[in-house]
């Protein structure tokens, strides 16, 4: 596999760590959660539960192993830098400033490890006045200036119903950054900081709202926002059985194409109309759409490239042929549970692709085995 031979210290918890490390060991990477032996990551204690544990740690900690630390004791620490020494990538979540205070800072590690990347995942990164400041996910949204945008024009900010900030802002580029690190250390054997805001990742995201801005200082309200409420060729549609079809057809052929399908072909020269017009051209698209079924919709789209579609609950998702075909749904065995699912990796490889190849490990289970192969005697 890609990551084989390359072992990750893995220090984080709840969310945005352990989604980047469970992508580093679905490709090889021999990830080693390092847990408080009292406590162990805080998403263990999540409801609702399979076996022990929640059935969010169970999703992103398969492929890896549990070792417990005591890293406030002189033991622990010494333990700890033992490992590093024989490790390759060190991944933490902490807010600035604790691991310095543990005496397990970078300086520290590259000390021991000159080698070393050392990933750091915060809210806000390492430096600027909000560097010490908490925070969650839609504070990081908030500051990005996402929020605002998010939701019905006059409405409220809309809160999204997945962790942008923590997988999109902090989880994929802290394996980018990481692998970018690891490359690097190919040609200068030299390892480096890793240094990932989760508020300068949503802040990248951004880049079919804030470029306008800041070319020509022009400000989008909510609902208002091309993609986002601003064109009826881009909405949800509810249909006479209260479910919803969602239109796509930004593309002068599939607008051509809705258009003909519901048969109104004098809404065609409309798709970049004003703004206003936008407004009653969704209230009509709606009230037409209203008089049939999703049922009969999708029949008569069926055959008509328009870029029309269902909104899908979990249970028709899982159950879609598309889905079904690109394996993202995977079912694996577990040695207490039997066969349980799981989320699949998005990234498709051809030659070395990723895989599903154990259970998420119960606290410390790992723990002696591992010692052992490092060569230190257990305290």
């Amino acid at each position: 596999m890609p990551l084989k031979n390359t072992r990750v210290l893995d220090l984080t918890r709840l969310l945005p760590g352990p989604y980047c490390s469970m992508l580093l060991a679905d490709f090889g990477a021999e990830v080693i959660k390092i847990e408080d032996p009292k406590m162990g990551d805080y998403a263990r204690h999540y409801e609702p539960k399979l076996d022990e544990d929640s059935t969010l740690f169970h999703s992103l900690n398969r492929n890896k192993k549990s070792v417990c630390l005591n890293l406030k004791s002189e033991d622990g620490k010494a333990d700890f830098l033992e490992i590093v020494a024989k490790a390759d990538v060190v991944v933490e979540s902490f807010r600035p400033g604790v691991m310095e205070r543990l005496g397990l800072d970078y300086e520290k590690l590259k000390n021991v490890n000159p080698g070393l990347v050392y990933c750091a995942i915060t809210g806000y990164g390492q430096t600027g006045p909000y560097a010490n400041k908490p925070g969650h996910d839609i504070n990081y949204l908030s500051y990005a200036g996402l929020l605002n945008l998010m939701g019905e024009k006059e409405g409220r900010p809309v809160i999204p119903a997945t962790q942008i900030a923590d997988i999109g802002g902090g989880a994929f580029p802290a394996a980018l950054g990481i692998l970018l690190a690891l490359m690097e250390r190919e040609k200068s054997g030299e390892g480096q900081f890793v240094d990932i805001s989760m508020l300068d990742g949503v802040i990248s995201w951004l880049q079919t709202a804030l470029p306008n801005y800041l070319s020509h200082n022009t400000t989008v309200n909510r609902g208002e926002q091309m993609l986002a409420g601003g064109l009826a060729a881009y909405a949800v549609y509810e249909t006479k059985d209260g479910r919803f079809l969602s239109v796509g057809a930004l593309e002068p052929k599939f607008w051509e194409a809705f258009c003909l399908a519901i048969e109104r072909s004098d809404f065609i020269p409309l798709l970049e109309a004003p703004l206003q017009e936008q407004y009653r051209l969704n209230y009509e698209i709606q009230t037409i759409i209203s008089e049939k079924t999703l049922s009969e919709w999708l029949s008569i789209f069926s055959d008509i490239e328009a870029c029309v579609t269902p909104v899908l609950s979990f249970e028709e998702m899982t159950e879609d042929p598309q889905v079904i075909a690109r394996g993202m749904i995977q079912t694996v065995k577990h040695v207490t549970l039997g066969e349980t699912k799981q989320i699949s990796t998005p990234i498709k490889l051809s030659k070395t692709p990723g895989d599903i190849r154990s259970h998420a490990p119960k606290l410390g289970e790992h723990t002696t085995e591992f010692m052992k192969e490092m060569g230190i005697l257990k305290k």
